[in-house]
């Protein structure tokens, strides 16, 4: 596994890639990783000759009361865990490579509609910061194919549309989400959690699964449905963000043709904020 910090050395790389006619996958990062992240690399590896993971925390997608500065950081682990997995370049760009004229005056990609609703409202900015920083990372791989988990679901969209938008020439491949033994949804946040509260946490997915047998079994009374859930939540300790249903596609609100569905769930456990969905078909 080769370990490249440097843009002009990736770019020479890919070009001989190029000649040799190899398939690139790209998987996006910040690190921390764990079996999800673990889970996306494989399938790259399944579906390319080539594989690039790529860390980096990325400061524009993180707001002003944000864990930017405590991020996780496990990078011999990470190195173990992709070389294991016989990734052939671990990418770690520079923040000021990355933002070589600093965050204020970084041209930045927004992808309207999908980036201003739901997540977007909770944390304004975020996926401005995603979708930039997505796109200058496919423009330094110019990958083929890129792999992004399913539990990021608003995110998967909002990369999609930008990808569609700017005639990107890559195909962009969801994967479902990797849960712990308990139903908690595999995240680097999770190691945020005390004893307490990682006992507690699997009820958000809990919580959203009686949401979404409800609407299964014929349910249509969303708003009440969503209440409860609500409330069952934060009588447990969670302070609930959101509990969205929505359509699978265009991310809004719930219509009579609308058959792909998706639960969209954010809870706090103490400082620590949990996200989820579950995807439905009716």
């Amino acid at each position: 596994m080769q370990l490249i910090d440097d843009i002009d050395k990736l770019r020479a790389l890919r070009r001989d890639w190029k000649q040799d006619n190899e398939t690139i996958a790209f998987v996006p990062t910040m690190g921390n990783l764990h079996n999800g992240h673990l889970k996306l690399v494989s399938e790259a590896s399944k579906n390319a000759s080539k594989v690039v993971v790529s860390i980096f925390v990325n400061p524009m997608q993180f707001g002003p009361d944000e864990d930017l500065d405590a991020y996780p950081k496990t990078l011999e682990a990470d190195k173990n865990a992709l070389q294991a997995l016989g990734v052939d370049v671990l990418f770690m760009p520079k923040v000021e490579d990355i933002y070589s004229r600093g965050l204020e005056q970084q041209t930045f990609v927004e992808v309207p509609g999908f980036s201003y609703m739901i997540c977007g409202a909770s944390r304004p900015g975020h996926f401005r910061g995603v979708a930039t920083i997505v796109c200058k990372l496919f423009n330094m791989v110019q990958p083929n194919k890129a792999y992004f988990g399913e539990k990021d679901f608003q995110q998967l969209q909002v990369i999609k549309a930008m990808v569609t938008d700017l005639s990107m020439n890559l195909t962009i491949h969801g994967v479902p989400t990797e849960r712990e033994k308990d139903g908690l949804a595999m995240s680097s946040r999770n190691v945020y959690l005390t004893q307490e509260q990682r006992t507690l946490a699997p009820m958000l997915y809990q919580e959203i699964k009686k949401l979404g047998d409800a609407i299964l079994s014929g349910r249509r009374d969303f708003s009440a449905l969503i209440s409860v859930t609500k409330s069952n939540l934060a009588k447990a300790g969670f302070k609930p963000d959101y509990i969205e249903l929505r359509s699978a596609e265009t991310l809004m609100q719930v219509g009579h043709e609308d058959k792909q569905l998706v639960i969209l769930a954010a809870a706090f456990l103490g400082k620590t904020r949990l996200i989820d969905n579950l995807q439905l078909q009716i």
